[in-house]
């Protein structure tokens, strides 16, 4: 089917598993709901520690990067041309990380924070004081840290990959620390590892939203949320993403992206000057004093101390799941970025999206809190009796033209989720393919026959997982064995990090990130890598 284009270890090990994982939580769900929930307390109770401080580090390390000399090369060297405009680049970013997420859980998680604030900080609930903390806390889990989780392996693959030739593979990023000895057969396990995490964290997003969106058909239609249902809106979307993925960059996801950013702003749009716009404004302005005044102390809360399980439950849970979908995001959004500054890389990766994530969360988080406190926690009650994806829609009714916007609100859910997954989609039939090494150079968008039919394949997979594990299973199973996937990614995130900042202490002429590579590996830039980790190697 593919010939000799497919590399094996990294195609079929994470195939083969995530299948066995089905068939598993088919024949017996109990079971297999019990030994991933134990697995999941296992990671979070002994390594929560850790997913914290990473995720506070790699932000120290993007400051410590955009400040630095090494802010100033570009990825491709100096003659490198632009793949994307500005504009398309960021609405890449946009789409294809947070923003699928952010839409559903921007109105139901502050309700959370609201009503269940963790013990050890003695908040009463629903007081003006939790209120404060649940968006403060929203901005911490949807801005600066998310997004410098994705940006700092995103940079160091764009380095590696297009100044020093280095394939389209994760090894790339152990290449300041350890040189070549994860590039090649070595490194296929953690392509492998990565792809595996990625899938199941896709199946399950794509499952969440096929139920939120089958919701929302249900309000307008009466259509009902049941198995078919279900099926018709996951085909639906698993068939746009993988017709935008197979399209080519340009041609698809770029434009697609593009088309979902400027929704995005004129929805967001909408909901600030039809809302409660006044009380908008303070609450995001009092919240964004307490997040970045605190910035240190949120960031650590593990609830060691006091044994509050929120910290488990909320923070090092999204620092987790990141984690799990950051490797393979990266290389997508490095692949993408050639012919840019560092800086222009991180300003477009972390910092403006950043700050959309900021203005989003205060407009739609603000706006719930507020109603849910002069309703006498009406919304809470929602969402307890009718789950997260109705509190959206309880919101819009009380905004003017409420059916049209929730009507609206679908079709950018609709799109977003196409944008979050043909981006990845691309990235995981790049991953999997021989030809993604011998075209690194070359055109973003030349689609081979194999790479097609490996795009295909991977789509309908994970839409098949989704619904199966929606319809008939629960998703809960396949969200552990996402979270799961975040403890291999730490690791190679932590390596990641190491790697920047060894680049950003040793300089960049020192090891070739000025020179650009022509269709191959160069040799040159290799050679000056070579001596400047092994001086006494002159070979």
């Amino acid at each position: 089917m593919f010939g000799s284009s497919v590399r094996p270890m990294v195609f079929w090990p994470p195939f083969i598993l995530l299948l066995i994982s089905v068939i598993a939580s088919l024949v017996d769900l109990e079971g297999f709901l019990a030994t991933t929930t134990a697995l999941n307390t296992l990671v979070l109770d002994k390594l929560g520690w850790l997913f914290s401080i990473t995720s506070l580090i790699m932000v120290v390390t993007c400051l410590i990067t955009y400040l630095s000399p090494l802010g100033r090369t570009r990825i491709g060297g100096e003659t490198a041309t632009r793949i994307l405009t500005p504009w398309r680049w960021f609405s890449i970013t946009l789409c294809t990380t947070l923003a699928v997420g952010i839409m559903f859980w921007s109105t139901a998680e502050p309700l959370y924070h609201l009503h269940t604030p963790p013990n050890s900080l003695e908040l009463i609930p629903n007081s003006p004081e939790t209120a404060r903390f649940a968006l403060s806390t929203m901005f911490l889990h949807w801005s600066f840290t998310p997004y410098a989780i994705y940006t700092v392996p995103a940079l160091l693959f764009a380095l590696m990959h297009y100044n020093l030739g280095k394939p389209f593979s994760l090894g790339t990023l152990f290449v300041p620390l350890l040189g070549n000895k994860l590039i090649g057969r070595k490194g296929r396990a953690l392509d492998a590892l990565a792809l595996f995490a990625l899938v199941c964290g896709m199946a399950s997003s794509l499952g969440t939203g096929a139920m939120t969106l089958a919701a929302g058909i249900d309000r307008f239609l009466g259509t009902g949320t049941g198995p078919l249902m279900l099926g018709i809106v996951t085909l639906a979307i698993v068939g746009c993403f993988t017709a935008s993925a197979a399209s080519g960059l340009q041609k698809g996801i770029a434009r697609l992206s593009a088309i979902n950013a400027k929704a995005f702003f004129l929805f967001l749009a909408f909901v600030f000057v039809c809302g409660p716009t006044q009380t908008v404004l303070g609450y995001g302005t009092e919240a964004a004093g307490e997040y970045f005044n605190n910035f240190m102390q949120k960031s650590l809360f593990t609830g060691a101390f006091d044994g509050d399980p929120w910290p488990k439950s909320w923070s090092i849970f999204y620092w987790a799941n990141w984690m799990a979908w950051a490797p393979i995001s990266a290389l997508f959004l490095g692949k993408i970025a050639r012919g840019y500054t560092v800086r222009q890389f991180m300003l477009i990766n972390l910092i403006a999206p950043s700050l959309f994530s900021i203005v989003y969360v205060s407009v739609f988080s603000g706006t719930t809190i507020k109603i849910d406190m002069d309703t006498g926690g009406s919304l809470y009650q929602l969402l307890n009796d009718s789950g997260a994806g109705s509190v959206i829609y309880a919101l819009f009714d009380e905004l003017p033209f409420s059916t049209l916007t929730s009507i609206v609100f679908l079709l950018i859910a609709f799109l977003s989720f196409v944008t979050a997954a043909d981006s990845n989609t691309e990235a995981i039939s790049q991953l999997c393919s021989t030809e993604s090494q011998a075209a690194m150079a070359g055109d973003i968008d030349e689609n081979t026959r194999s790479r097609l039919i490996m795009k295909i394949i991977w789509g309908a997979t994970i839409g098949a997982v989704a619904w199966i594990m929606t319809a008939f299973v629960g998703i809960d199973g396949i969200k552990m064995l996402s979270n799961l996937g975040g403890v291999p990614a730490l690791f190679i995130v932590i390596a990641a990090t190491a790697s920047l900042l060894r680049l950003v202490s040793i300089g960049t002429a020192k090891i070739g990130l000025e020179h650009t590579p022509s269709r191959s590996y160069s040799s040159e830039a290799h050679q000056r890598w070579e001596t400047q980790r092994n001086p006494g190697n002159k070979s």
